[in-house]
């Protein structure tokens, strides 16, 4: 049974449903939250990394456990340990491998967004599976303005805006959020209120959209976390040609 290390940034940002489908696939989970002071285990004792995503700027040098789990994913991309980024986690793993975070000029991406493959991404070990039409949740106001070098895109919206890649043989990030439903969605709403209200954002319907499109959501990614549990069983090796 693949071991997982889970790194939360946030009680409001959980595992949700990828954790639910990765316990499905047969793998065990531990989960870290070093923002309520626990410690962060030394990935390197896990058969593979998952960095959720959070409220906060990957670049923001004032949080504590920032500047140390930068540095395990640095650790993790050169042992090849198995390491998934959603949103936040995936900005930090581009910030730590030297890449560039910021503010989306185009403004907070919201809602379901289709997702845009690259031809790279059809031959991913972890994405082969998914590179077919499929929307996603996005839920972010920054975004990867620049890739780490050795880095392939292997999704972006039509406005150019990167939504997954691979930053290593073993190490990928996706912006969007596969994990989430309407539920997990409430709290993150209730945060923004009062800038939506400024910017006219129906939040009902944007929540009653994910919601009736529960069904099609899981569909759309339960196989991302089949796809990368079954990365992280015994004997398995990353194909050739990866970054």
């Amino acid at each position: 049974m693949p071991s997982v290390l889970i790194v939360q940034h946030d009680d409001e940002c959980p595992p949700a449903l990828v954790g639910d489908w990765l316990l499905e696939a047969g793998c065990t989970l531990e989960v870290a939250r070093p923002y309520a002071g626990e410690p962060m285990p030394d990935p390197a004792g896990y058969d593979a990394l998952l960095v959720l995503g959070g409220p906060q700027s990957a670049e923001d040098d004032s949080v504590p456990w920032f500047a140390p789990l930068k540095q395990r994913l640095r650790e993790a991309r050169a042992t090849g340990l198995p390491t998934l980024g959603i949103c936040l986690g995936h900005q930090l793993v581009a910030s730590a491998l030297g890449g560039r975070v910021e503010r989306n000029p185009r403004g907070q991406q919201l809602g379901l967004l289709e997702v845009g493959w690259t031809r790279e991404a059809a031959a991913d070990e972890l994405t082969a599976t998914l590179a077919s039409w499929r929307r996603g949740v996005h839920w972010n106001d920054d975004v990867v303005t620049r890739l780490p070098d050795g880095a392939t895109v292997l999704a972006e919206t039509s406005a150019g805006e990167l939504q997954a890649a691979r930053f290593g043989p073993r190490m990928w990030g996706l912006q969007l959020h596969p994990e989430v439903d309407e539920q997990t969605l409430r709290p993150w709403a209730e945060d923004d209120r009062d800038a939506h209200v400024l910017r006219g954002v129906d939040q009902e319907a944007l929540l009653s959209a994910v919601g009736a499109a529960a069904g099609e959501l899981t569909q759309a990614w339960r196989p991302l976390a089949f796809a990368w549990a079954e990365i992280l069983a015994p004997g398995s090796s990353p194909r050739s040609g990866g970054a």
